[in-house]
Formats: C-alpha cells, sequence, structure tokens
C-alpha cells in the first residue's frame, strides 16, 4: 500500500468511528464540526490518493 492510500484509509476510518461513537452527531441530523472537519480530511486524502494514482502526462 501506497502512503497515499494508508492516509486515505486512516482518515476515513477515523471519521467513521467518529460518526459512530460522537452524541451529537447521533442526536442532530447534522453532523458537528469534528465530523465535518474529518471529512474535509477525509476528502483532501482521497484527492491526493487519486492524484497519486493518475497516470503522469509525459513532459516535452
Amino acid at each position: 500500500m501506497s502512503s497515499a492510500d494508508d492516509a486515505y484509509q486512516n482518515a476515513r476510518l477515523t471519521h467513521e468511528q467518529h460518526q459512530r461513537t460522537c452524541r451529537q452527531c447521533h442526536a442532530d441530523a447534522t453532523p458537528c464540526a469534528v465530523a465535518k472537519h474529518l471529512l474535509r480530511i477525509c476528502n483532501n486524502a482521497r484527492r491526493d490518493l487519486l492524484r497519486s494514482s493518475a497516470p503522469q502526462a509525459p513532459t516535452p
């Protein structure tokens, strides 16, 4: 596994665990500020993973 893949998996698991254990996220229909922050980290890690796995264009 690449470090980008590890970073994405870690961010995803952290976000999912927070969603399961946070009282505020369970009580409200909207995610709490921490859940939003963790989701942002997860999305950034996913973007980095997609960038790292995309084929590189040759430079002239």
